[in-house]
C-alpha cells in the first residue's frame, strides 16, 4: 500500500498544473446530457426514507462551550423509472438537518436528477448540495473529524456546490472508476472543475487520487487529494493527504489516518488523527478522537471524545479544545 501511495504522489507531482481542469468542462458532458435527455420516461416507483437521531454534547475551549442536545431529522424521497431507450432516471430530494444540528435549527435540502446505463456510464445533476468528482475524496481518512464544532474548519477547493453535474465513465477496466464533474458558478459565484480515479481491484485495498480546480472574479485555488484504505481481519487502516494551492492567498495542507477495529457485526471502535497546516503560520491545528458505535436492527448508538490543538492557529495562538458526545440514531 505504501508504495502505491508514493507512486501516486509522484505523479502528482509530475502532473500538478499540467492537468487543466478547463480542457474537459462542457463539451462532452453537455453532449452526453442532450442524448439521455432526447427520450421519453415511462412511470416508475416512488419511495419515502428516513432517520432521526438525539444526543447530547459537551465542548470546552475552541468558539463554543458548555452542553446541549442535538437532534438531526432527514426525509429522502426517491423515484425511479427507465425510458424505452433503456436509460434508467431516477429523482433524489432530502430534507436534512443534520445529525448534529442544535434544536430550533432550520433544515437544509439538496435535490438531483441521475442518468444511467451501462454503457453511457452515469450523470448526475444536483440542483442542491451537489458533489464533485474532488470533493468525493474531500472526506479524510479519519472521517468528519472537523466537523466537531471546535471552531475548526477545513479548507475547501472544487466544491460543486449548486446547479453541477458530475459524469461516472462507463467500466474502462473492473475495479476502476474514472468521474468528471462540473459546476458552472453564475451570479458571481465560483466555477468549479475537477477529475477523479479510484482502483480498488487488490482484495481488501483502495487508492484514489483527485485533481480540482475552484475559479472566482481574480483568484483560483486547485486541490488534489491522495487516499488510500486497507482492510486487514478485524483492522481497517486508512491515511489521506490534501494539498490547497491559492494565488490570492495562504495554501493548505491536511494529513490525515484513522484504524478501526470490528470487535462483532454489530459494534466497532475507531481512532483517527488529523493536521491542519497552513502557509504563513507558526501554529498547526491537530485533532484527535476515538469513537465506538453500536448497531442493533434500525438504530445506531454512538460515543466519541474529540481533543484538538491549535484551534487558534490563524492568529498563531496554540489554543485547545474537548468535545464529547454520545448520541442515538434510527433508520426507517
Amino acid at each position: 500500500m505504501v508504495n502505491i501511495i508514493c507512486l501516486l504522489l509522484i505523479i502528482n507531482k509530475q502532473f500538478k498544473g499540467v492537468i487543466n481542469m478547463n480542457n474537459f468542462k462542457k463539451v462532452g458532458l453537455t453532449a452526453l446530457a442532450g442524448s439521455l435527455l432526447a427520450t421519453s420516461a415511462y412511470a416508475g416507483a416512488m419511495s419515502v426514507a428516513g432517520s432521526a437521531s438525539i444526543g447530547v454534547k459537551n465542548n470546552s475551549g475552541g468558539t463554543s462551550h458548555g452542553k446541549s442536545w442535538t437532534m438531526g431529522n432527514q426525509l429522502t424521497f426517491s423515484g425511479s423509472g427507465e425510458t424505452d431507450g433503456g436509460i434508467n432516471v431516477s429523482l433524489s430530494f432530502v430534507i436534512d438537518q443534520g445529525d448534529d444540528t442544535a434544536i430550533g435549527s432550520g433544515p437544509f435540502d439538496s435535490h438531483s436528477l441521475t442518468l444511467s446505463n451501462d454503457s453511457m456510464g452515469t450523470l448526475v445533476f444536483s440542483g442542491e448540495g451537489g458533489s464533485s468528482a474532488q470533493s468525493t475524496l474531500d472526506g479524510t481518512a479519519a472521517g468528519d473529524i472537523w466537523d466537531n464544532g471546535l471552531g475548526i474548519s477545513s479548507p475547501s477547493a472544487s466544491e460543486a456546490g449548486n446547479n453541477s453535474m458530475m459524469y461516472t465513465l462507463p467500466s474502462l477496466m473492473d475495479d476502476l472508476t474514472v468521474q468528471a464533474s462540473y459546476s458552472p458558478g453564475g451570479a458571481g459565484g465560483p466555477s468549479a472543475s475537477a477529475i477523479g480515479f479510484t482502483y480498488a481491484g487488490i482484495e481488501g485495498l483502495s487508492v484514489s487520487y483527485g485533481a480540482g480546480q475552484t475559479e472566482t472574479v481574480g483568484s483560483e485555488a486547485d486541490a488534489t487529494t491522495i487516499k488510500g484504505s486497507y482492510a486487514y481481519g478485524s483492522f481497517t487502516f486508512g491515511l489521506s493527504q490534501t494539498d490547497y494551492d491559492v494565488d490570492s492567498g495562504n495554501d493548505d495542507e491536511v494529513s490525515s489516518y484513522k484504524i478501526s477495529y470490528t470487535v462483532t457485526d454489530d459494534l466497532s471502535i475507531t481512532y483517527g488523527s488529523e493536521s491542519h497546516m497552513t502557509g504563513g503560520q507558526t501554529t498547526d491545528e491537530e485533532v484527535e478522537a476515538i469513537s465506538a458505535s453500536f448497531t442493533s436492527g434500525g438504530m445506531t448508538v454512538s460515543a466519541a471524545s474529540i481533543e484538538a490543538t491549535g484551534v487558534d492557529h490563524s492568529t498563531g495562538k496554540a489554543g485547545e479544545a474537548e468535545r464529547w458526545k454520545i448520541s442515538a440514531s434510527f433508520a426507517f
